[in-house]
């Protein structure tokens, strides 16, 4: 049976094949770092000039600290020209072993694995960071620092590219909606009306697989949820809904009303036949007069997952206009 994929989008969208980049800046090299853990630490106003220094990427067992298992922290400045104002950034920090959490400026940009008491280990997931446009200063110092907990054997960032990325060709949304949603397991059709409560929430960050965020192993339906205030970008122009990559299945509802889905998650038995879904960029047509101006608006996100990693895997995540969605997918095809 042919992949039979829905979007409620007039315009025809081919699959994503992979993110493109071009390297802007190496990273690896000294950062300051420091055992322990004090959450004053990700933030830009800390004074670190007392901290040791180490190499990135490379265990700290072979700098110094063997034997050391335990939460420590990285901190480095770096500097962004204003030419790349227009660009999507990117923070790829190799491999970290074994969780970590990192900020931005003191903002929370992404995290992977479980700290304890919960431990969860993502020492096999590559690093990649989106850095929301919103945090980034311009020819002037920004703070990356790196929260990281190690259980056992060597520890910290270890391995792989750190470096700072632009991607090539980017989808730029006018409301970036990456960052903390609610999340829950399990399936119930009533979650896609939001209720005011997050009793039976947590938070879990977007994107980012949820096996990387407490769920390893987990196969089965998820529950995405966020709300947002809509501004003027909303008055005058049709606008599409990003939901970036999921893995496997979607429906996704705006104000309890769904407005697109990716294969057919009923009868589940058949689930199977959209095994190539994970490759599509989830895009949808938001209808006229659905969302309320200048009040607050709620996106809820069901997600069927069948093997590996689930979720919404990747970016972008946010609303982009009409005419920029076309535009983006003529100069794409133009580029080929």
């Amino acid at each position: 049976m042919k992949l039979q994929i829905m979007f409620l989008l007039f315009f025809c969208s081919a699959a994503l094949q992979g993110q493109k980049y071009k390297s802007l800046m190496n990273m690896e090299e000294q950062w300051k770092f420091s055992l322990g853990n004090r959450p004053e630490w990700s933030s830009p106003t800390f004074n670190h000039s007392d901290w040791d220094e180490v190499y990135v990427p490379s265990p700290w067992e072979a700098q110094g600290f063997n034997g050391y298992d335990g939460f420590a922290w990285y901190r480095k400045f770096i500097t962004i020209s204003a030419n790349h104002q227009k660009e999507s950034l990117v923070l790829e920090l190799g491999y970290i072993d074994d969780v970590d959490e990192v900020f931005f400026n003191g903002e929370r940009i992404g995290g992977s694995g479980q700290f304890p008491p919960n431990f969860a280990t993502a020492y096999t997931a590559r690093r990649m960071y989106p850095i929301p446009e919103k945090l980034i200063h311009y020819n002037r110092g920004n703070l990356i620092a790196v929260k990281v907990y190690d259980q056992q054997l060597e520890g910290g960032i270890v391995r792989g590219d750190v470096r700072l990325l632009a991607e090539i060709n980017p989808l730029k949304t006018f409301l970036d909606l990456q960052g903390e949603w609610n999340f829950r397991t399990g399936d119930n059709m009533d979650w896609r009306y939001y209720t005011g409560s997050e009793e039976g929430w947590r938070k879990i960050y977007v994107p980012g697989a949820w096996e990387n965020q407490g769920y390893k192993g987990y196969d089965g339906y998820a529950w995405y949820q966020k709300t947002f205030v809509a501004n003027d970008n909303f008055k005058l122009d049709r606008v599409v809904l990003l939901v970036g990559k999921i893995d496997d299945l979607d429906e996704v509802f705006v104000n309890g009303i769904k407005i697109g889905q990716t294969g057919f998650m009923e009868p589940e038995r058949q689930q199977q036949h959209y095994a190539e879904a994970y490759k599509q960029l989830r895009a949808y047509l938001v209808p006229e007069g659905l969302i309320k101006l200048s009040k607050t608006n709620t996106i809820q996100v069901r997600v069927s997952d069948f093997y590996q990693e689930g979720g919404i895997v990747e970016g972008p995540i946010g609303f982009i206009k009409q005419r920029d969605y076309i535009a983006y997918w003529r100069n794409k095809k133009m580029d080929r």
